[in-house]
């Protein structure tokens, strides 16, 4: 069961009511911004070109490669022009303070306040118009903003079967990228890819019974082809282990016919009966699971902590989310395994974490169950047979979801390089009405050429020469989120060099880098790997921020309903499990929640690193724990999809 869809709450929560207080207390500053606005009496031309040319000041220090004070010094000036000609504005729109205040009363139903506003917003999200932005903020409603991101980013498209969606190309190539960099990994440690039906007989079932009735609820059976009833019903998989662990008896004589070492990339079907969430919890998936089996036992567990740092290199790596690696508590243990680990994400907008994957220790519990056996080579007598040592491993297409939720902006999504479908799209800019056809051949046959050199160096690039103005091409390739627009005209072409815009970059002045011809697919990738790290660094630092190490209980919810992981002192029993569940939950109810969502707290994993473990207390968090167990390590606690 690597990695599957959650079982628990289906979409993200929405972020808690207070999350919208800033904007309204936002008011004050615009009416002193408005007041100091243009002290020499300038309008708002004069101030919006005043902000272009400190925007090309800053973008020539930044090529340059400036001292970093000049540069601050630069980006401060900008940022006031910026403030200034916002204040400007509002005051030649008559607004002030009270324009603004009146805007924020129409926008949410007049005197009503904001919960007409918020139904409509859901609405929205139900059914997002064709094209234009976004509708929702990303702070003010999260399932509205997720449901809205997906569609008009072109990542899935509705589906008539509830629970299932169409995974559009734009998805599915992120998904054939984690794809080809993990199928690679796997390869170059020996395991190869392979396919078994997707129906399991009853005989299966049977054998398997304890195993499967944890899938019980969700288990999609075939029982009828046409009109005529089958004989005996298949179950449609919800993983695969029965299916294999046949073949592999089958196969498995001798000590010398191990290690078997087999993958497969494939859907499986778990018929959700709660409200499903694109990528997050849907009723088909794809995934890929590891089945491998082994002689002995360490050779075994050196394969479980290899894979699991596969994960962690897919979240990092590819997807710029920092993950916390760690051992399940038996609570969340896969059944039929000796133990689990697993890779933990964080979401910021809701506090919540996720499973980003797991890999599964079996030990012998189903090589013992399918006769998965061969003659002990260390026995004389030639009798004695032992078990092999198993293994499992899978992840989901729910690393796309995660993706989105963690980089995801008010403008769409936020692709990381390493796992774009386009890295780079090239637009031609600059070119009015008036300009000369042997202006618009130089620029097209310029950008052209930068499409070609970019696919030569291996960057993955677009290039938008559609009929459509530069506006329109923007806001479309920022909502699909790719990392890096080149904007190319007949002065850049003049002058040899070229304009890049960082999609992670919200300010489109600070997030511009000026770029040379004569070094062009250098300076594109360095601007890549920069976007790259600064996506993962950010992710890093708000995810670290919202952690904390919590000593005694009376610390516990107050630090989870600010929407942190907690890392505590826990004895790892199910029962002391249940009861830090239902107490936090409980100490939830009649206080504000981050998230909105004020579910109990859930064991994640003891994180591996020691960074994680410091000064871990003997005593057990729960001040009514049963065990009375000594504590070794700290577990991380927190709300999870």
């Amino acid at each position: 069961k690597p990695a599957a869809p959650a079982a628990k709450p289906a979409a993200p929560a929405a972020a808690p009511k207070a999350a919208a207080a800033p904007k309204a207390a936002a008011a004050p500053k615009a009416a002193a911004a408005a007041t100091t606005a243009a002290p020499n009496g300038e309008g708002a031309a004069e101030l919006e070109a005043k902000v272009t040319e400190q925007g090309d000041k800053v973008r020539s220090l930044k090529a340059a490669k400036a001292a970093k004070e000049e540069i601050d010094a630069a980006v401060a000036t900008l940022k006031q022009l910026k403030a200034d000609l916002e204040a400007q504005g509002k005051t030649e729109k008559g607004g002030g303070a009270a324009g603004a205040s009146e805007g924020k009363k129409e926008k949410s139903g007049g005197g009503g306040g904001g919960k007409p506003a918020k139904k409509e917003e859901t609405a929205l999200a139900k059914n997002p118009a064709k094209g234009g932005g976004l509708d929702i903020k990303k702070a003010e409603d999260v399932p509205g903003w997720y449901e809205q991101v997906i569609m008009k980013a072109e990542l899935i498209e509705q589906y008539p079967v509830k629970g299932c969606f169409i995974l559009r190309p734009w998805s599915y190539r992120i998904w054939e990228l984690i794809q080809g960099w993990f199928d690679k990994e796997i390869k170059s440690m020996g395991v190869e890819n392979c396919y078994f039906p997707m129906f399991i007989p009853k005989c299966y079932m049977d054998k398997e019974s304890d195993h499967l009735s944890d899938f019980a609820p969700e288990l999609a059976m075939v029982t009828k082809f046409g009109d005529t009833e089958l004989e005996e019903p298949v179950a449609i998989r919800p993983t695969s282990e029965t299916a294999m662990y046949a073949a592999y008896s089958n196969w498995v004589q001798s000590h010398r016919d191990l290690p078997i070492k087999l993958n497969q990339w494939c859907s499986v079907v778990r018929w959700e009966v709660k409200q499903t969430t694109p990528f997050l919890r849907t009723r088909e998936f794809l995934w890929q699971e590891g089945h491998t089996a082994f002689a002995d036992k360490p050779s075994a567990e050196k394969e479980v902590l290899e894979i699991l740092e596969l994960y962690a290199g897919v979240y990092e790596k590819l997807l710029a989310i920092p993950v916390v690696r760690g051992t399940k508590t038996k609570a969340e243990t896969f059944p039929g395994a000796d133990y689990t680990t697993t890779v933990e994400a964080y979401i910021p907008a809701t506090g919540r974490a996720i499973q980003g994957a797991t890999s599964h220790h079996l030990g012998q519990n189903f090589s013992k169950m399918f006769e998965i056996s061969f003659q002990d080579p260390n026995d004389p007598s030639g009798k004695k047979r032992e078990f092999a040592q198993q293994n499992s491993w899978g992840i989901t297409q729910r690393t796309i979801g995660v993706m989105t939720m963690v980089h995801g902006d008010d403008k769409g999504l936020v692709l990381p390089p390493a796992i774009a479908c386009f890295q780079v799209v090239v637009v031609p800019v600059g070119l009015s009405a008036k300009a000369t056809q042997e202006e618009k051949e130089k620029v097209r046959t310029t950008c052209m050429s930068y499409y070609m050199k970019l696919s030569s160096a291996g960057i993955r690039t677009k290039l938008d020469d559609k009929d459509q103005s530069p506006g329109w091409k923007f806001n479309y390739w920022e909502m699909k989120g790719i990392p890096l627009r080149i904007e190319l005209g007949p002065k850049d072409i003049d002058k040899g060099e070229f304009v890049m815009a960082k999609r992670n970059v919200l300010d489109k002045d600070l997030g511009k880098v000026v770029g040379k011809d004569a070094t062009l697919a250098q300076d594109v990738q360095r601007v890549l790997d920069d976007i790259q790290k600064e996506m993962y660094d950010g992710a890093l630092a708000t995810r670290d921020a919202n952690l904390a190490s919590v000593d005694t209980w009376k610390d516990f919810s107050p630090n989870l309903n600010q929407g942190k992981m907690l890392l505590v002192p826990f004895c790892g029993m199910k029962d002391c499990e249940e009861m830090i569940k239902d107490k936090s939950k409980e100490e939830a109810a009649d206080v504000e929640v981050a998230g909105g969502l004020k579910m109990g707290a859930k064991s994640l994993c003891v994180p591996h690193e020691d960074k994680f473990n410091v000064n871990c207390p003997a005593k057990c968090i729960n001040p009514d724990c049963p065990s009375g167990k000594k504590v070794e390590r700290r577990t991380l606690f927190g709300r999870s999809y």
